[in-house]
Formats: C-alpha cells, sequence, structure tokens
C-alpha cells in the first residue's frame, strides 16, 4: 500500500498486463456467438486481472499486448484456431512504441463452456486454455525484463518451462519441440536454449542501450543497435535455422528502416550487408535500408 497523507491510502496496481483481446468468427458458420463473447469477456478478465508475478506496477507501467484469436473450427465444446500475439514496450522520453513480439500460434485448442471461470495457479492449470494464457503471459513478461535490465526475465522463462512441462503432459497440441517447427516449446527456446542465449542480450541493447538513448544521443543508440545486429549474425551463423532468426525479423526489419533511414551511408552499408545475409529472401524490405526515401 502507498499512503499519500494522513488517513489517505491508495493501493498499488499488482497486475502486470494492459491486454487488449480480440476474438474472429467469421469462419463459423449459425448465430449462437455468446460463447466467443464470454469467452472474449473471460480471457480479458484472466489476462488483466491475474497477478502472475511479485512484481508490482503502477497503472502507466503495465505491460501491453493484443491476443487475437481467430477461431477456425467450433464444436461441443472445443475450439480450434490461430492465435496472433503483439507485445510492445514503450521508447523512453517518446511517444513510440516498439514491437518486443509478433507471433501467431496456428495449433491452439482447447474446451471452453459458456460462463466458464478460470482461475489462476502458480502451479497447476484446470484446462489447456489457462496452460495458454499462462504461457504467453509469462513469455511477455520474460522478454518485457530482458528489454530493461541484462537477462532480467530469467524467473518468467523458468515459468513458462514449468506451463510447458505440465501442458505437454496432458497431451494437448502444439506444446512438443518435435511435433513441428513453430511450437510453443520451440517458442520458449529460443529465449532459454544455450544456442540462442544471444536473443536476450540483444533484446536488453536493442532497447535499452539502443531505442530508450536515441532520445538523447542518436547517434550513440543506433551503434548499440548495430551492436545487437552483430549478436543476432552469431547465432544465425552457428545455429541457421535458430526460430530466433524468423522470429526478430517478424518484429524488427521494418523498424530497422526508420532506425537507419538518417544513418551515415558506411553505417547503412554495413547493415544491410549483415541483415540480407541473414535475411536473404527480405531484399524488397531490406533494400530500403541501403537507400531510404
Amino acid at each position: 500500500m502507498i499512503s499519500l497523507a494522513a488517513g489517505i491510502v491508495i493501493p498499488a496496481v499488482a497486475q502486470e498486463l494492459n491486454c487488449a483481446v480480440e476474438i474472429n468468427t467469421d469462419n463459423i458458420e449459425g448465430t449462437g456467438r455468446s460463447v466467443f463473447e464470454s469467452l472474449k469477456q473471460t480471457v480479458s478478465d484472466y489476462m488483466n486481472e491475474t497477478k502472475f508475478s511479485d512484481a508490482v506496477f503502477a497503472e502507466n507501467e503495465k505491460i501491453d499486448c493484443r491476443l487475437y484469436l481467430t477461431v477456425m473450427e467450433y464444436s461441443g465444446t472445443r475450439i480450434k484456431g490461430e492465435l496472433q500475439m503483439q507485445l510492445s514496450r514503450p521508447v523512453y522520453n517518446t511517444n513510440y512504441t516498439t514491437s518486443l513480439l509478433n507471433y501467431r500460434d496456428t495449433k491452439v485448442e482447447f474446451d471452453y463452456r459458456e460462463g466458464e471461470p478460470l482461475v489462476f495457479n502458480r502451479t497447476s492449470e484446470n484446462s489447456n486454455l489457462e496452460a495458454l494464457l499462462n504461457f504467453y503471459a509469462y513469455l511477455f513478461l520474460g522478454m518485457d525484463f530482458d528489454s530493461f535490465s541484462p537477462r532480467g526475465g530469467d524467473a518468467f522463462y523458468e515459468q513458462a518451462k514449468s506451463v510447458v512441462s505440465r501442458a505437454q503432459s496432458a497431451g494437448e497440441p502444439g506444446w512438443r519441440m518435435f511435433e513441428d517447427n513453430r511450437n510453443r516449446a520451440s517458442l520458449l527456446g529460443a529465449f532459454t536454449e544455450p544456442s540462442n542465449a544471444g536473443i536476450r542480450d540483444i533484446l536488453y541493447k536493442y532497447h535499452r542501450k539502443g531505442l530508450d538513448e536515441m532520445s538523447t544521443g542518436v547517434d550513440k543508440g543506433r551503434s548499440e543497435i548495430t551492436a545487437s545486429l552483430d549478436i543476432l549474425k552469431g547465432i544465425a551463423s552457428s545455429n541457421p535455422m535458430s526460430f530466433v532468426i524468423p522470429l526478430f525479423g517478424d518484429m524488427k526489419l521494418d523498424e530497422l528502416v526508420n532506425v537507419y533511414s538518417k544513418a551515415p551511408e558506411s553505417e547503412r552499408m554495413k547493415v544491410y550487408s549483415l541483415l540480407q545475409e541473414i535475411y536473404p529472401t527480405e531484399n524488397e524490405r531490406l533494400e530500403k535500408i541501403k537507400n531510404p526515401e
């Protein structure tokens, strides 16, 4: 509790997330849509009212994220679809927000009955829906904390690991490492496997030392971003199939065009060459770094 004056006490805000939830049911026939309105409210309440950690956030410090569920099939209580996730963070001393994650999960399946409550427990889940929401909440927290302090998200990745382990035991789709090349175990591995560990250093160097510093020193901040791209090159060289590569490209390639739009030509050419080697199929976007408008 935070006391502002004698007799006036305002509780600190504990919840960490400011999560917008949307559900698209265009692929579902029929008029019985009330279950999806219920689902939307239930998920929104769970993500925004659950205290996932011991960290205390003021209202203006909450982590902005978005969940967009496209329902592909609905039968009985079973819902199948795709979940698009976006995570962002503010850039210091600006009105700009930068993307930390832009990811689509194509193996989303869970059972849900209209009005069914979701109950948070740090050591267990009652349903695959709770497992999905817990996993992504911890991933969001881990990435956000990593972007503000060196590998600051350790505790949250460990929690996400526990969710994955429990969900794998339950046998639901989308959780097993070798199920396909885009599953939740592999996504988490992008931040926890030793061969990918540099992505966490990138999150800090790119955001806290790079973008945040550009408001007071553009060249200095941009040089830190360039250094973070050297780390990415190292990951790509040692593990060219790493999940990190498309993950970073989806969230940062367009932004990098703006970051280097006013950089000296020599710096632009270095970054263009570096990224072109990592993303050889993205030449149209990368050309804008070499030749800004």
